[in-house]
Formats: C-alpha cells, structure tokens, sequence
C-alpha cells in the first residue's frame, strides 16, 4: 500500500495515499476500535454544513483568502451531495467533545479542497485543516451547532412523518365511528364505546406529541457557534457570530437563532435532553398504541379479533397459515431501543464539567439514531399497517352486546348495589341481563329498550 507521511505535535505517521483524512483521523483510528459505529449521516452533513458557512463569513470577512474559501465550499458541496462520505471513519466512542469527528471533517474537506486547487492530498501548504477549515472554529461549538442542526432538520422529518400517522388514524375513526364495540378497563369489560373513538384517541395523542417535539426542536434553533473554545469567541471576528447564524440558516433552509448566552450553549445539553425526552415520551405512547393494535387484533380465532391488520409476511417457520402483526412487533423494539437511547442522553448530558460537557459524540449518535429509526418505525407502521386496518363489526357488536358492564346504566335507576347483584346472577345463570330485569320486575321492555340503546351509551353525555 502506497502512503504519505504527515506530522502533528506528537509525530510522524504513514498515511494511505488514497486517503482524504490524515494524521488526527489517524491517530483517532488507532485509539478507539471500539464499536465499528460511525457518525450519522445527519451529522456528518451538519458537520459539513458548519464548515461550508464558515469559510464562506471568514472570506466575506477578509480572514480567509478567497481561492481556498471558494475550494473549501466546493469540497464541502460534494459531500453534501454524497461523495466522500466514506471517509469519515472516526468510531462513535472516540475522544470527549468530538475532536477525533471535528477533525476528521477538517482533513477530508482541507485534502479535497487541495485537489481541487491542483495540489496532492497532504499538502496542508496549500488548504490546512485547523487553520483554514477550522478557522475561528473550536470543536468545542462546531460540534454542539451540528448536533442542533441535525436535530431541526431530522425533526422536521419526523413531525412530517408523524403528521401522516394523525392523519391515517383520524382516517380510521371516521371509517369507524359506527362500529359499536365493548370498551375494557383493567383489561376486563367495561360499558360500550365505538371502535372510532378508540382510534380518534390515537390520532389526538400523536397530535398532542407533535406539539410537544416541535417545542423540543426549537430549543435547538439557538447556535452557539462563534463562542470558539469556552464561550468567549476567541480567534473570531466580532460580526462572526451573527454571520454564521445568517448563513447557517440560508444554507439549510431552516430558521435558527444566536444564543443569548454562549457560555451557556457550550456548557449544557439542555436541547438535548429536551428533545430526547419528547421522543421519548412518543415512544412509550407508540409501545402503548402497538400493544393495543396486537391485543385487538388477536386471534384469529382464540383472541379479541376485533380489528384485521395488514397480512405482512408468514408468521412461523413450523405453524401453516400463522400471520403475525409485525409491522407493530417492529413498532415496540424500536420503542424500546428509543428510550434507551434517552437513558444514554441524559447520563451523558449530567457528565459535563465546568465551560464544556465532553460527551458530545454519544449524545450525537444516540439522539440523531433515535429519531431516524423512530421515524422510520412510523413510516413503515402508517403505510404498511394502520391504513390498511379493517374491523370485524360483528364480532365487535357481540362483545358490547355480551359485556355485564352495561349494567352501569341502572345505576341511577336502581342503585349501584342491585345493578352489581344483576351482573352476578348474569354472569352465574346465562340469562340475558334484560330477561333478569324482567324476572325480578324492575323495568318494563320499553323502559329496557330506551335504557339499553348501545349506541347511545356511546354518546359524549
């Protein structure tokens, strides 16, 4: 294998010649074999995002020469669009802070750049990496700013995405709204309800959890960028900042925001943990709403059997004819894989010490991995699943018909304990709950007919 020799403070190493990274990403190679995990691709972009804004303020500034501004965006363009991404190599468990991530994006981007100015990758003579892409950069707010870029922008994909499944079930609620059905409470029959409702209810959670995530992404409009290494904007040009935020926003098409305080912004993950939490609290709803799709559409024959999911795929190796609800089995694992990824954020984001919290890099993977894989979770629940889904209604109408629970219209009628003595004898006897009423003499059958309207029971009162 051919190689380059390049140097840093602590030494000379032998670098493949093919390889748009150098020294630093090197060393960081060397240090942390640990995982084989590698940056999000969402961060890498955001990474890059970052460097191209930088280099265009710095020569609109006249920090940075324009021959190397205009060859540091074209590098950074051409990964934006797909190519040299699989040269950021650095593992997710690498130095604290991202500096192994930071530089890693600096090397490839400087030696591109070189190529494109007629050099050979290494010649930091012509496009350095600390001191022309990195210029009035520290890892230090590079690394925190593209967390929240890639936060706003994978964000604003999941609330899309999350908008469809509103949308398929308020879909299903108006398909059911006359499906009368038993509702169950403690997992036991409970009075009736529409399988409408049932659905309409989902479709008002994931609503209210779209609410609560675009709150959670906007806290991470606010960019720290330009506070350099602890928050003062060391090596930075005074009108930087408020550049940076300005191409930032032009560059992504999304509306972001200077920090009112950037010792702050460098020193806390709060918009971390804000919107790892929101996605949190999604999942644990999600769990609840795959549980219920399972739990209602069990069966065929031994189980509830109210609902009929989608037919994705054979169910068993050794059972014929099984069918199994997958598409919320995945829905649940990637639910659970959420939340731990949570867990990981916020013992990450308590880890911090003074001017810096270290621990960027994993709450950079863990949260931008959670949302990707949640989101796609969503995708493939919504299209493959929930709008496909038909009811059984005339299993569903058996069961409120069967349910003791209607009982509880008596109540104000004749008292809360002789409606309980009328479920038991219907539960021990078999006798129709009307045909008990009739017995004993309480009620006439008009009386039984106007108090026994099911459908009415449903009705908001």
């Amino acid at each position: 294998m051919q190689t380059r020799l390049e140097k840093d403070s602590l030494g000379e190493r032998a670098i493949p010649a093919d390889a748009y990274y150098g020294i630093q990403t090197h060393r960081a190679m060397e240090n942390f074999p640990i995982s084989g995990l590698k940056a999000r691709p969402a961060y890498i972009e955001a990474t890059v995002q970052v460097k191209k804004a930088a280099a265009t303020v710095n020569s609109a500034l006249k920090m940075l020469d324009a021959a190397i501004a205009d060859a540091v965006t074209a590098a950074c363009d051409e990964i934006l669009n797909g190519k040299l991404i699989e040269w950021f190599v650095v593992d997710v468990y690498q130095a604290g802070a991202g500096t192994s991530h930071n530089m890693n994006a600096n090397e490839v981007i400087a030696n591109r750049a070189i190529e494109l100015l007629g050099g050979q990758k290494g010649d930091y003579t012509i496009v350095h990496p600390n001191d022309h892409v990195n210029m009035s950069q520290s890892t230090n707010d590079v690394c925190p700013t593209a967390i929240r870029i890639a936060a706003v922008v994978l964000g604003k994909n999941l609330i899309a995405s999350m908008r469809k499944m509103e949308n398929a079930f308020m879909d299903k609620a108006a398909e059911f709204k006359k499906v009368l059905k038993s509702g169950r409470t403690h997992m036991q029959d409970a009075v009736p309800i529409t399988l409408g409702q049932e659905f309409g209810a989902y479709a008002a959670c994931i609503r209210k959890h779209c609410e609560g995530i675009e709150r959670a992404i906007d806290s991470n409009r606010e960019l720290g960028i330009g506070g350099t290494a602890v928050g003062t904007g060391l090596n930075a040009h005074p009108q930087y900042r408020s550049m940076m935020v300005q191409a930032l926003s032009a560059q992504t098409g999304m509306d972001f925001r200077q920090a009112d305080d950037y010792f702050e912004a460098m020193q806390s993950l709060r918009p971390f943990v804000d919107f790892s939490g929101s996605i949190r609290s999604l999942a644990q709803d999600l769990t609840r709403i795959a549980n219920d799709l399972r739990l209602l559409s069990s069966g065929p024959k031994t189980g509830l059997a109210e609902i009929n999911l989608p037919p994705l795929q054979p169910g068993s190796s050794i059972m014929p004819g099984k069918v199994n609800p997958v598409a919320a089995e995945m829905v649940n694992m990637v639910c659970f894989q959420v939340i731990g990824c949570d867990a990981t954020i916020l013992m990450a984001a308590q880890a911090g010490q003074l001017e810096l919290n270290v621990m960027m890099p994993v709450v950079a993977y863990n949260l931008l991995y959670a949302v990707e894989i949640l989101r796609n979770a969503i995708d493939i629940l919504t299209t493959r699943c929930l709008e496909g889904i038909t009811a059984d209604e005339t299993r569903c109408r058996s069961y409120a018909e069967a349910s003791m629970s209607v009982v509880t219209v008596l109540n104000p009628y004749l008292g809360y304990a002789k409606a309980a003595e009328i479920a038991h004898e219907y539960l021990a006897s078999g006798k129709t709950i009307r045909q008990i009423i009739l017995d004993r003499g309480l009620m006439n059958e008009e009386q039984l007919d106007k108090l026994f309207d099911l459908q009415k029971m449903t009705e908001i009162h």
